[in-house]
Protein backbone atom coordinates (compact mmCIF):
# COMPACT_ATOMS: atom_id res chain seq x y z
CA UNK A 1 0.00 0.00 0.00
CA UNK A 2 1.21 3.73 -1.03
CA UNK A 3 2.13 5.74 1.90
CA UNK A 4 -0.13 8.42 2.83
CA UNK A 5 1.90 11.68 2.89
CA UNK A 6 0.54 15.03 4.60
CA UNK A 7 1.30 16.33 1.22
CA UNK A 8 -0.71 14.41 -0.20
CA UNK A 9 -3.51 14.89 2.42
CA UNK A 10 -3.46 18.20 2.13
CA UNK A 11 -3.46 18.48 -1.35
CA UNK A 12 -6.91 16.50 -1.72
CA UNK A 13 -8.11 18.98 1.00
CA UNK A 14 -7.51 21.61 -1.21
CA UNK A 15 -9.32 19.49 -4.06
CA UNK A 16 -12.20 18.91 -2.15
CA UNK A 17 -12.32 21.26 1.29
CA UNK A 18 -12.94 17.80 3.35
CA UNK A 19 -12.01 17.48 6.82
CA UNK A 20 -8.56 16.23 7.24
CA UNK A 21 -9.02 13.14 9.01
CA UNK A 22 -11.71 12.48 6.12
CA UNK A 23 -9.16 12.99 3.83
CA UNK A 24 -6.53 10.84 5.00
CA UNK A 25 -9.38 7.80 5.32
CA UNK A 26 -10.02 8.12 1.69
CA UNK A 27 -6.51 8.18 0.63
CA UNK A 28 -5.92 4.79 2.74
CA UNK A 29 -9.13 3.62 0.95
CA UNK A 30 -8.07 4.41 -2.39
CA UNK A 31 -4.54 3.08 -2.28
CA UNK A 32 -3.35 6.35 -2.53
CA UNK A 33 -4.95 7.38 -5.75
CA UNK A 34 -5.81 11.26 -5.11
CA UNK A 35 -8.72 10.55 -8.19
CA UNK A 36 -10.08 8.04 -6.48
CA UNK A 37 -10.00 9.53 -2.88
CA UNK A 38 -11.70 12.98 -4.68
CA UNK A 39 -14.25 10.43 -5.74
CA UNK A 40 -15.03 8.42 -2.87
CA UNK A 41 -15.30 11.69 -0.52
CA UNK A 42 -17.61 13.37 -3.17
CA UNK A 43 -19.83 9.80 -2.91
CA UNK A 44 -19.91 10.76 0.75
CA UNK A 45 -20.76 14.87 0.97
CA UNK A 46 -24.81 14.22 1.45
CA UNK A 47 -23.43 12.54 5.50
CA UNK A 48 -21.19 15.30 5.76
CA UNK A 49 -23.30 18.01 7.34
CA UNK A 50 -22.95 17.63 10.94
CA UNK A 51 -19.29 17.41 10.55
CA UNK A 52 -19.18 20.99 8.52
CA UNK A 53 -21.15 22.23 11.16
CA UNK A 54 -17.99 22.86 13.79
CA UNK A 55 -16.09 24.64 10.75
CA UNK A 56 -15.62 28.39 11.05
CA UNK A 57 -18.32 30.29 8.72
CA UNK A 58 -16.63 34.09 8.22
CA UNK A 59 -17.20 34.29 4.51
CA UNK A 60 -20.42 34.56 2.51
CA UNK A 61 -22.73 37.23 1.02
CA UNK A 62 -25.39 39.56 1.82
CA UNK A 63 -28.22 39.26 0.01
CA UNK A 64 -31.40 41.71 -0.23
CA UNK A 65 -35.36 41.74 -1.49
CA UNK A 66 -37.02 44.93 -1.76
CA UNK A 67 -40.80 44.48 -2.72
CA UNK A 68 -41.76 46.54 -5.72
CA UNK A 69 -43.42 49.54 -4.04
CA UNK A 70 -40.51 49.79 -1.85
CA UNK A 71 -42.12 50.01 1.17
CA UNK A 72 -40.87 46.54 2.95
CA UNK A 73 -38.46 44.49 2.36
CA UNK A 74 -35.21 42.39 4.09
CA UNK A 75 -31.47 42.38 4.38
CA UNK A 76 -30.03 38.76 5.37
CA UNK A 77 -26.38 38.07 5.84
CA UNK A 78 -25.46 33.70 4.94
CA UNK A 79 -21.84 32.64 5.42
CA UNK A 80 -19.82 29.67 4.62
CA UNK A 81 -16.25 28.99 4.89
CA UNK A 82 -14.48 30.12 1.52
CA UNK A 83 -15.08 32.56 -0.87
CA UNK A 84 -15.42 30.15 -3.58
CA UNK A 85 -18.37 28.81 -2.36
CA UNK A 86 -19.72 32.56 -2.00
CA UNK A 87 -20.00 32.55 -5.45
CA UNK A 88 -22.06 29.35 -5.74
CA UNK A 89 -25.15 30.25 -7.24
CA UNK A 90 -27.27 27.72 -5.25
CA UNK A 91 -25.30 29.34 -2.38
CA UNK A 92 -26.53 32.80 -3.96
CA UNK A 93 -30.41 31.35 -4.59
CA UNK A 94 -30.47 30.26 -1.23
CA UNK A 95 -29.19 33.73 0.04
CA UNK A 96 -31.96 35.42 -2.32
CA UNK A 97 -34.53 33.21 -1.36
CA UNK A 98 -34.22 33.53 3.01
CA UNK A 99 -34.04 37.33 2.21
CA UNK A 100 -37.54 37.33 0.33
CA UNK A 101 -39.41 34.61 2.60
CA UNK A 102 -37.98 37.61 5.57
CA UNK A 103 -39.86 40.31 3.81
CA UNK A 104 -42.99 38.36 3.54
CA UNK A 105 -43.20 36.43 6.86
CA UNK A 106 -41.39 38.48 9.16
CA UNK A 107 -39.76 35.03 11.14
CA UNK A 108 -38.78 36.25 14.45
CA UNK A 109 -34.90 34.82 14.87
CA UNK A 110 -32.64 32.44 12.60
CA UNK A 111 -34.67 29.59 14.02
CA UNK A 112 -37.87 30.89 12.80
CA UNK A 113 -36.59 31.40 10.04
CA UNK A 114 -34.91 27.61 9.36
CA UNK A 115 -38.53 26.58 9.91
CA UNK A 116 -40.21 28.48 7.16
CA UNK A 117 -40.82 26.18 3.94
CA UNK A 118 -38.53 25.96 1.29
CA UNK A 119 -38.74 23.83 -1.83
CA UNK A 120 -40.01 20.14 -0.82
CA UNK A 121 -38.59 20.86 2.80
CA UNK A 122 -37.77 23.90 4.45
CA UNK A 123 -35.09 26.50 4.86
CA UNK A 124 -32.88 24.00 7.67
CA UNK A 125 -33.80 20.80 5.04
CA UNK A 126 -32.77 23.04 1.82
CA UNK A 127 -29.63 24.60 3.53
CA UNK A 128 -28.42 20.89 4.91
CA UNK A 129 -28.54 19.24 1.78
CA UNK A 130 -26.59 22.00 -0.02
CA UNK A 131 -23.93 21.49 3.04
CA UNK A 132 -24.28 17.90 2.07
CA UNK A 133 -23.65 18.53 -1.79
CA UNK A 134 -21.20 21.06 -1.60
CA UNK A 135 -18.80 19.96 1.62
CA UNK A 136 -18.87 23.25 3.17
CA UNK A 137 -20.71 24.36 6.35
CA UNK A 138 -23.10 27.35 5.70
CA UNK A 139 -25.35 29.20 7.97
CA UNK A 140 -27.94 32.16 8.62
CA UNK A 141 -26.22 34.65 10.43
CA UNK A 142 -28.44 37.63 11.05
CA UNK A 143 -31.57 39.56 9.50
CA UNK A 144 -33.71 42.42 9.57
CA UNK A 145 -36.65 43.09 7.69
CA UNK A 146 -37.90 46.80 6.97
CA UNK A 147 -41.01 48.33 7.35
CA UNK A 148 -40.44 51.81 5.92
CA UNK A 149 -41.99 54.78 7.03
CA UNK A 150 -40.64 56.38 3.26
CA UNK A 151 -39.49 54.42 1.11
CA UNK A 152 -36.44 52.29 0.90
CA UNK A 153 -33.49 52.37 -1.23
CA UNK A 154 -30.87 49.33 -0.99
CA UNK A 155 -27.35 48.88 -2.13
CA UNK A 156 -25.21 45.82 -2.44
CA UNK A 157 -21.36 45.71 -3.19
CA UNK A 158 -18.14 44.33 -3.44
CA UNK A 159 -19.33 40.62 -4.77
CA UNK A 160 -22.24 40.83 -1.86
CA UNK A 161 -19.60 41.07 0.61
CA UNK A 162 -21.57 44.29 1.72
CA UNK A 163 -24.89 45.40 1.82
CA UNK A 164 -27.20 48.66 2.87
CA UNK A 165 -30.83 49.26 3.17
CA UNK A 166 -32.09 52.75 3.69
CA UNK A 167 -35.33 54.18 4.89
CA UNK A 168 -35.48 57.54 3.79
CA UNK A 169 -38.37 60.03 3.36
CA UNK A 170 -38.74 63.15 0.92
CA UNK A 171 -36.05 63.47 -2.43
CA UNK A 172 -36.12 61.11 -5.07
CA UNK A 173 -34.84 57.64 -6.24
CA UNK A 174 -31.32 59.34 -7.06
CA UNK A 175 -31.48 60.66 -3.37
CA UNK A 176 -32.50 57.22 -2.09
CA UNK A 177 -29.53 55.34 -4.00
CA UNK A 178 -26.70 57.95 -3.12
CA UNK A 179 -27.58 57.43 0.61
CA UNK A 180 -27.39 53.60 0.16
CA UNK A 181 -24.03 53.99 -1.84
CA UNK A 182 -22.46 56.49 0.89
CA UNK A 183 -23.63 54.23 3.52
CA UNK A 184 -21.91 51.51 2.14
CA UNK A 185 -18.42 53.48 1.88
CA UNK A 186 -18.48 55.80 5.10
CA UNK A 187 -19.76 52.35 6.89
CA UNK A 188 -21.96 54.93 9.92
CA UNK A 189 -22.42 53.17 12.81
CA UNK A 190 -25.63 54.87 13.54
CA UNK A 191 -27.69 57.95 12.19
CA UNK A 192 -26.85 60.28 14.64
CA UNK A 193 -25.38 60.89 18.27
CA UNK A 194 -28.34 59.52 19.64
CA UNK A 195 -27.11 55.87 18.56
CA UNK A 196 -23.58 55.72 19.55
CA UNK A 197 -22.99 54.13 23.13
CA UNK A 198 -22.42 56.39 26.01
CA UNK A 199 -18.92 54.83 26.78
CA UNK A 200 -17.76 55.61 23.49
CA UNK A 201 -18.13 59.08 23.80
CA UNK A 202 -16.75 59.16 27.19
CA UNK A 203 -13.79 56.77 25.97
CA UNK A 204 -12.81 59.49 23.65
CA UNK A 205 -13.45 62.30 26.07
CA UNK A 206 -11.08 60.84 28.30
CA UNK A 207 -8.51 60.60 25.63
CA UNK A 208 -8.80 64.13 24.28
CA UNK A 209 -8.28 65.09 27.90
CA UNK A 210 -5.33 63.10 28.35
CA UNK A 211 -3.37 64.26 24.97
CA UNK A 212 -4.62 67.92 25.45
CA UNK A 213 -2.53 67.83 29.02
CA UNK A 214 0.34 65.71 27.21
CA UNK A 215 0.51 68.55 24.85
CA UNK A 216 0.83 71.26 27.60
CA UNK A 217 -2.38 73.18 26.93
CA UNK A 218 -4.05 75.67 29.46
CA UNK A 219 -6.34 73.26 31.97
CA UNK A 220 -8.91 76.21 31.04
CA UNK A 221 -9.12 74.80 27.34
CA UNK A 222 -9.25 71.44 27.85
CA UNK A 223 -13.01 70.72 28.41
CA UNK A 224 -13.27 72.90 24.87
CA UNK A 225 -10.58 70.66 23.26
CA UNK A 226 -12.26 67.72 24.57
CA UNK A 227 -15.78 68.82 23.51
CA UNK A 228 -14.21 69.27 19.96
CA UNK A 229 -12.28 66.36 19.33
CA UNK A 230 -16.16 64.36 20.54
CA UNK A 231 -17.92 66.68 17.81
CA UNK A 232 -15.66 65.53 15.57
CA UNK A 233 -15.50 61.55 16.16
CA UNK A 234 -19.61 62.06 16.24
CA UNK A 235 -19.46 63.20 12.62
CA UNK A 236 -16.54 60.49 11.61
CA UNK A 237 -19.52 57.67 13.16
CA UNK A 238 -22.62 59.14 12.34
CA UNK A 239 -24.47 59.36 9.07
CA UNK A 240 -26.38 62.79 9.85
CA UNK A 241 -22.37 64.03 10.44
CA UNK A 242 -20.66 62.55 7.76
CA UNK A 243 -19.17 64.10 4.67
CA UNK A 244 -21.01 62.81 1.32
CA UNK A 245 -18.84 61.08 -0.78
CA UNK A 246 -20.04 62.41 -3.36
CA UNK A 247 -19.67 65.98 -2.16
CA UNK A 248 -18.48 68.71 -4.99
CA UNK A 249 -16.77 70.71 -2.79
CA UNK A 250 -15.72 67.82 -0.03
CA UNK A 251 -17.19 69.88 2.48
CA UNK A 252 -21.31 68.57 2.47
CA UNK A 253 -22.64 66.32 5.23
CA UNK A 254 -25.21 64.29 4.80
CA UNK A 255 -27.63 65.93 7.32
CA UNK A 256 -26.72 69.64 4.60
CA UNK A 257 -28.00 67.02 1.93
CA UNK A 258 -31.25 66.07 2.80
CA UNK A 259 -31.90 69.59 4.06
CA UNK A 260 -31.25 70.38 0.11
CA UNK A 261 -33.33 67.88 -0.80
CA UNK A 262 -36.38 68.41 1.50
CA UNK A 263 -35.97 64.68 2.90
CA UNK A 264 -35.01 63.13 5.82
CA UNK A 265 -33.72 59.42 7.21
CA UNK A 266 -35.76 57.47 9.19
CA UNK A 267 -33.34 54.51 9.21
CA UNK A 268 -30.90 52.17 7.59
CA UNK A 269 -29.07 48.79 7.85
CA UNK A 270 -25.53 48.08 7.31
CA UNK A 271 -24.60 44.24 6.65
CA UNK A 272 -20.28 43.86 6.26
CA UNK A 273 -19.68 39.64 5.88
CA UNK A 274 -18.30 38.34 8.48
CA UNK A 275 -17.93 41.28 10.50
CA UNK A 276 -17.01 40.35 14.20
CA UNK A 277 -16.39 36.74 13.08
CA UNK A 278 -12.89 35.04 13.44
CA UNK A 279 -11.68 33.57 10.21
CA UNK A 280 -10.77 30.26 8.73
CA UNK A 281 -6.86 29.81 10.08
CA UNK A 282 -5.45 28.30 6.71
CA UNK A 283 -2.55 27.23 8.66
CA UNK A 284 -2.35 23.33 7.57
CA UNK A 285 0.47 22.39 10.18
CA UNK A 286 -0.81 24.00 12.84
CA UNK A 287 -4.17 21.91 11.83
CA UNK A 288 -2.42 18.87 11.74
CA UNK A 289 -0.26 19.53 15.31
CA UNK A 290 -4.31 20.00 17.03
CA UNK A 291 -5.88 16.93 15.12
CA UNK A 292 -2.60 15.07 16.44
CA UNK A 293 -3.04 16.29 20.12
CA UNK A 294 -6.44 15.71 20.20
CA UNK A 295 -6.40 11.86 19.17
CA UNK A 296 -3.91 11.14 21.83
CA UNK A 297 -6.18 12.61 24.55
Amino acid sequence: MAEITASMVKELRERTDAPMMECKRALTESAGDLGKAEEILRVKLGSKASKAASRITAEGVVAIHRESDDKRGAIVEINCETDFVGKNAEFLKLASDCAALVATHDPADVAALSALPMGDGSVESTRTALVGKIGENMSIRRFVRVEARGKLASYVHGGAKIGVVVDYIGGDDQLGKDLAMHIAAAKPRALDSSGIAADLIDSERRIAIEKAREAGKPDAMIEKIAEGSVQKFLNEVTLLGQVFVKADDGKQTIAQLLKAKGASVAGFTLFVVGEGLAKRSNDFAAEVAAQAAAAQK
